[in-house]
């Protein structure tokens, strides 16, 4: 029997961005002939074995991809997943099991082919660099006026980020795995909506965001995947932004310059938008909460400090 413990309802303390239901997950294991059994809150999976299938997912869910696909490796026969997410991690996860022997073709694009197989080996395997932290860089370089090179980075994962910054007057130049950013004396106002990739990814909204409140004229930014990722905005406004929500749009007038102040991060990403806008505010900013932040910028600090940020990590 194949006990399968749902790790991910365990993480405490998560981004609170809306309402991240894992339905999908669950119908698909169940598919998969798991049985999810639910009970005051906990979620326990067991199988004898686990069988292949066509799983029509009801939404590109990047985690719901995922998981099947992991459950998917040493299943009996072949699963199809239709309408599968087509994020760069789907194919780096699909390069790396089967690195270690599985069988899966199709990531990237919408359907997805698993053949199971009897067993994984063990290999060594370098991930993909991180596009979100890449994108975040660009967009602290564009905001403080600067010139910036990044190194190790794959720009075809980014071509969304990159063609709104280039929007907003950045001069970008592309070479292999390296992306130089010169930064205009005033940003434009852009628009910009979030989408499945390869649209403009969520997870860049808020960065740009806090990016365009000093830009030139008003932006507008149309949040399509989480119902509740402007919490940030009311920590931007106390820093002199002005910034409106309605419904899903955040509408952001440009002003001259922003002050620092004490913020609170409520959120990863948000929390990346509060460090950005600490380096273009007149005076001193203290992020609190940064324990968000830290989760998805790894030696955030010192990376900054290399391109003369003046920043530095409080504990306590």
């Amino acid at each position: 029997m194949v006990d399968i413990e749902m790790l991910f309802l365990h993480i405490q303390d998560g981004c609170d961005i809306g309402s991240r239901p894992i339905d999908l997950h669950l119908k698909s294991f169940e598919k998969l002939g798991i049985c999810v059994t639910q009970n005051h809150g906990n979620i326990k999976c067991n199988a004898e074995r686990i069988k292949g299938e066509k799983i029509d997912l009801d939404f590109p869910s990047v985690g719901a991809t995922e998981n099947i696909i992991l459950a998917s490796v040493l299943a009996e026969g072949t699963t199809i997943i239709t309408n599968a997410a087509r994020e760069p991690e789907i194919i780096d996860l699909q390069n790396f099991l089967n690195r270690m022997g599985a069988k899966i073709t199709g990531a990237g694009t919408d359907k997805v082919h698993i053949q199971g197989v009897k067993k994984l080996k063990e290999v060594s395997y370098n991930i993909m660099p991180d596009r979100i932290e890449t994108g975040s860089f660009l967009c602290w370089g564009a905001a403080t006026k600067g010139n910036v090179i990044l190194e190790n980075v794959n720009p075809s994962h980014i071509t969304p980020i990159i063609c709104k910054l280039e929007e907003a007057d950045c001069k970008i130049e592309i070479d292999k795995n390296k992306i130089k950013l010169l930064a205009p004396k005033k940003l434009k106002a852009i628009d910009i909506k979030t989408m499945p990739y390869p649209g403009f990814p969520t997870d860049m909204q808020s960065v740009f965001a806090s990016m365009l409140t000093t830009a030139k004229g008003t932006s507008i930014i149309i949040e399509n995947i989480f119902e509740n990722r402007f919490k940030f905005t009311q920590e931007l406004n106390k820093m002199g932004s002005k910034i409106t929500i309605e419904g899903k749009s955040a509408i952001i007038r440009g002003v001259r310059r922003l002050y620092g102040t004490k913020v609170n991060a409520t959120d990863l990403r948000g929390g990346a938008a509060l460090v950005l806008a600490g380096l273009i505010a007149k005076g001193e900013t203290q992020v609190d909460n940064i324990e968000y932040i830290l989760r998805g910028y790894e030696s955030l600090d010192k990376k900054l400090k290399n391109l003369g940020a003046k920043i530095k990590i409080v504990n306590g």
